[in-house]
């Protein structure tokens, strides 16, 4: 009896695009469910109780919450090894990807969200650990080395801000970080990211949007 995969999604979450690129390295056929984030489903709900979030990935039945874990248990469960087997290397590629969430994700959200003083004092930030991550890349054509992994999937979706990020904080990233521009185009370029992320322009003009909303209130 074939798996049953079901994804409940948001195309322009970052961290569901996670999840949709691990299942696509993986080869895994799944069902993918829109939610409506503003009217949350009963399933979701029901699904995620505690968070009331996406992703989500339900496998023939039980649920499985947060992006990273998500990640790392298809990781486990099917073949194709994101994470490195070596356990340091392992620590290290999820010190990384969590890095990811907890700098990357709050400095770029005020970066596109926020004005004057908060949002310049978020450029800034979000330069500097763009930097910190670019030092971990160095000259490797991935964060794991030779083989495209678990920090690169945690990663490449927020490449999709780099346009928001670039034109609300009018600064360059490819000035500054050039060997991460350089790490998302190769990254761009394995269909598994290619097909799993949604095209800048039109997460720009989402987060426009959500930014409107955000400023009448």
């Amino acid at each position: 009896m074939a798996d049953e995969i079901i994804l409940l999604d948001f195309w322009h979450s970052p961290f569901a695009m996670r999840v949709r690129i691990a299942l696509a390295e993986k080869g895994i056929e799944y069902e993918s469910r829109e939610e409506d984030l503003s009217n949350k489903s009963s399933l979701l709900l029901k699904m995620n109780p505690v968070y009331k979030q996406v992703p989500v990935l339900i496998h023939n039945g039980r649920p499985i919450c947060e992006s990273l874990t998500i990640v790392e248990y298809i990781d486990e469960v099917w073949p194709l090894q994101l994470l490195p087997s070596n356990p340091y290397d392992k620590a290290n590629a999820m010190f990384w990807a969590d890095y990811v969430g907890k700098k990357i994700y709050p400095s770029g959200k005020l970066v596109w969200g926020a004005t004057g003083e908060v949002q310049e004092a978020a450029k800034k930030e979000m330069i500097g650990n763009m930097k910190e991550l670019e030092g971990e890349l160095g000259d490797k054509p991935y964060f794991g080395g030779e083989s495209f992994g678990f920090t690169d999937v945690a990663f490449i979706p927020f490449c999709t801000w780099f346009y928001a990020l670039e034109t609300c904080g009018e600064f360059s990233i490819i000035h500054n970080c050039p060997k991460l521009v350089a790490w998302t185009k190769r990254c761009m370029q394995r269909e598994s990211v290619a097909k799993s992320l949604p095209d800048q322009y039109k997460v720009y003009c989402f987060l426009m949007e959500l930014k409107k909303k955000f400023e009448a209130r």
